[in-house]
């Protein structure tokens, strides 16, 4: 259904919230380009004119994946693999050396309902350390290099309502570890990192929104296994029936939000927001997954909190 306020809804793709829209001269950073929406983004924004800095943890995976973009804008990658905060530093020191400017940052790299406990390089939960601390260092350590005005987008998920952050426990030390739990957390917190990154840079006119892309079929289940995946398609594929507005989006409209948020909304409708379907969401009041936010993902003392139990887990100060 297309938003009366925006113009888009879940079927609106990247190219149409783009239309008419020259991105000459911009640059923007997006994680992830080596697959899925990350390689769609990086697309799209080339068409229209952008320069894209595409940080990737394998470049030769990410040059494959990205062979046909071409456009008036420039693409080039950056080592980064954020399940190692070493070379989360050794890129953001690259790029700030390089001290290039940046007009949006997208958040967009991810793992996904790892089957069993994995660990980062630097021992943290795979899918909190890959998808909020990674980027918690990464985005903090260039902070100074967004430009006054530019924006922050957190790809999320509403997966995000599977679970709070448990600050007392990020990394399942004492509590059971389940996939979508662990996933939860992690979305949860990036949307927590965008209120507060939000609240700390609009001074100066830099907006953080997180984004939910809505449910596509790309590499980012790849952990999932066959039953896992099955068994998730089967309770959409039920909500759907009962009524629900779910239904998988194409590549595309998954990643109509992320440049909607970044390079369409107004930045005071969205900084500090959950958007999804190129809107801002509301409070969820359904007890299924399929829309909206839970209250805890925009709560701005919990998201104070999560920065400060990050900033202690990694050993740094923002």
């Amino acid at each position: 259904m297309t938003d009366i306020f925006t113009g888009f809804g879940p079927d609106s793709t990247t190219d149409e919230v783009l239309e008419g829209i020259d991105l000459s001269g911009k640059r923007v950073l997006v994680t992830g380009v080596s697959a899925g929406l990350g390689v769609e983004t990086a697309r799209t924004l080339v068409a229209h004119g952008a320069n894209v800095v595409g940080s990737v943890r394998d470049l030769d995976k990410a040059r494959r994946a990205t062979a046909g973009i071409e456009g008036p804008g420039t693409l080039e990658f950056v080592e980064c693999d954020l399940s190692s905060l070493a070379s989360v530093r050794a890129c953001a020191d690259a790029l700030n050396a390089k001290g290039d400017r940046f007009d949006v940052i997208i958040a967009n790299a991810g793992v996904m309902a790892m089957p069993q406990k994995q660990e980062t390089a630097d021992g943290f939960e795979m899918q909190f350390g890959v998808n909020h601390l990674g980027h918690f260092v990464l985005v903090n350590r260039i902070a100074g290099l967004i430009k006054d005005g530019g924006r922050l987008v957190n790809l999320s998920s509403a997966g995000h309502c599977y679970s709070d952050v448990n600050l007392d426990d990020p990394n399942f030390d004492s509590t059971e570890y389940t996939p979508f739990g662990a996933y939860g957390r992690s979305k949860t917190a990036n949307i927590l990192f965008a209120v507060e990154f939000d609240r700390r840079h609009r001074g100066r006119g830099v907006r953080a929104a997180a984004v939910h892309p809505g449910g596509i079929q790309t590499e980012l289940g790849r952990y999932m296994s066959e039953a896992d995946m099955n068994a998730l398609v089967e309770s959409l594929k039920e909500a759907e029936a009962k009524g629900s507005p779910f239904k998988f989006k194409t590549v595309p409209q998954g990643a109509a939000t992320s440049v909607w948020a970044g390079f369409k909304a107004d930045a005071d409708e969205v900084g500090g927001r959950y958007c999804e379907d190129c809107h801002v969401a509301a409070l969820s009041v359904s007890v299924d997954i399929l829309e909206g936010y839970e209250p805890y993902a925009l709560d701005p003392d919990n998201a104070k909190a999560l920065w400060a139990k990050s900033e202690e887990l990694v050993g740094e100060r923002f």
